[in-house]
């Protein structure tokens, strides 16, 4: 499978031939199943301290005896753990610590942060890859994914034997090539309505062109999503049929990865 190689100007250089994968099929269940899986490795630990509502003496302080000292039967009241605030002879003031009903303790059943991971075949990883850079080349699959594009015309993958370093020139860059689908080619970042503004959701923003390096190559570009060949996950690809700019060396480098 042949496709068109663009220099830094934006215009066709020449044929270059891309790798055998970009001719796989296109598993969008596989792709979809380890979407899932990789969710769940990137998931954010989320748990409590083990010593939170438990850094004070107060459990197994109190005797439970009754008629002697430092004790609290007998006295009408509860008989949790307390701590001693403090005492004059054998009168304590205590207060409640430790147990989930007292103020400042431990929560009753806190989130342990252990979560069970889902399993995927190494075939199937490998296949799922496969699908989801093949897809970046299939027109139907971007298509279907953009629905705002009526036609596509242009030859994908998009290859370019290098880029510029400065944001401007990448731009002006992708804007030659990329013609009417320009306007996605950028992120934008909306303020959300309604009340998830306030609930740490505020902004929505579109997920704009990959751009995929090679280890070698250290480009910068705040306006679209530029990562090397190690760093490419299926959260990148998926939807399937992604936009996605690749450089000459990065298809090198995928030769030997996909």
């Amino acid at each position: 499978m042949k496709v068109k190689l663009y220099d830094l100007k934006g215009d066709v250089k020449s044929d270059i031939e891309l790798p055998q994968f970009f001719s796989a099929p296109l598993r969008e269940d596989l792709a979809m199943k380890y979407f899932e899986v990789e969710k769940y490795e990137l998931r954010q630990p989320y748990s409590t301290n083990p010593e939170a509502g438990k850094r004070h003496s107060a459990s197994g302080r109190i005797r439970h005896i009754r008629h002697k000292w430092r004790t609290a039967y007998g006295k009408g009241i509860s008989r949790v753990p307390r701590k001693t605030m403090w005492r004059r002879g054998t009168q304590f003031l205590w207060i409640g610590a430790e147990v989930s009903n007292a103020r400042g303790g431990r929560r009753a059943h806190p989130p342990q942060g252990i979560y069970s991971a889902r399993k995927i075949n190494k075939k199937e990883i490998k296949l799922a890859f496969s699908a989801a850079f093949a897809a970046t080349a299939d027109k139907e699959t971007i298509l279907k994914r953009y629905s705002s594009l009526n036609t596509f015309s242009i030859p994908t993958p998009v290859v370019v034997e290098s880029l510029p370093s400065k944001t401007k020139e990448i731009l002006s860059l992708c804007k030659k090539i990329f013609g009417e689908a320009y306007s996605l080619v950028e992120k934008k970042q909306t303020v959300r309505s309604g009340k998830g503004k306030s609930r740490g959701r505020m902004h929505k923003s579109n997920a704009g062109l990959l751009v995929v390096t090679s280890k070698d190559e250290k480009i910068k570009c705040s306006n679209v999503e530029v990562k090397s060949v190690k760093e490419v996950k299926m959260a990148d690809l998926y939807p399937l049929g992604r936009l996605t700019l690749y450089t000459k060396k990065s298809l090198e480098e995928l030769k030997n990865v996909a």
